[in-house]
């Protein structure tokens, strides 16, 4: 199949999130992995590494194709989202420092008893702190840090719009705070 302006991506979309079609998929595959390629180069990403988070962005298309609804958004937009949050999950990874070399303790020395018992009473105000969030506020924060989860992909996991996402771990955040000073 041509790549053309009247091709019907939505189509090809829904025949991917349906019936598996491998043959819509790699008509998408063919027209979207260069044009999301140069997306992130644009962006300033180098040209190996955007080829390979292009791969993994229509990885992604295939793997969530359940996800795709018609209704909401254009199939050029919806891999150019799923395009964007890897862009910035990409560039939060670069950013994170290395963690620091940690000395386990091979000089023989036992942990002391009162640090022992203070860490686990700060884990126990956790705790208690995080029972007292609303539900929706607990489990978001459970899936992101616990499940290690980016926020687009809780927002593509619970359905709900990146903005209340993000809304709503600052909120639970910002409680656990005043909760835990």
């Amino acid at each position: 199949m041509a790549a053309t302006d009247e091709t019907d991506w939505a189509g090809l979309m829904v025949a991917v999130r349906d019936r598996q079609d491998k043959a819509a998929f790699a008509a998408l595959f063919r027209h979207f992995a260069p044009r999301v390629k140069a997306f992130l180069m644009k962006s300033g990403t180098e040209a190996a590494l955007a080829e390979d988070c292009a791969q993994d962005v229509l990885a992604t298309v295939w793997q969530k194709a359940h996800l795709f609804d018609p209704s909401r958004a254009s199939v050029a937009t919806w891999v150019f989202t799923i395009a964007r949050n890897r862009r910035i999950d990409l560039a939060r990874r670069d950013r994170r420092p290395e963690p620091e070399a940690l000395d386990w303790g091979g000089d023989g020395e036992e942990p002391d008893q009162a640090d022992i018992y203070e860490a686990a009473q700060e884990t126990a105000r956790l705790k208690a702190a995080l029972e007292t969030l609303p539900e929706a506020q607990r489990t978001l924060v459970a899936r992101a840090f616990y499940g290690d989860l980016s926020h687009s992909e809780l927002a593509q996991e619970t359905g709900l719009p990146l903005g209340t996402i993000k809304s709503r771990i600052r909120l639970a955040l910002e409680r656990l705070r005043s909760k835990m000073s």
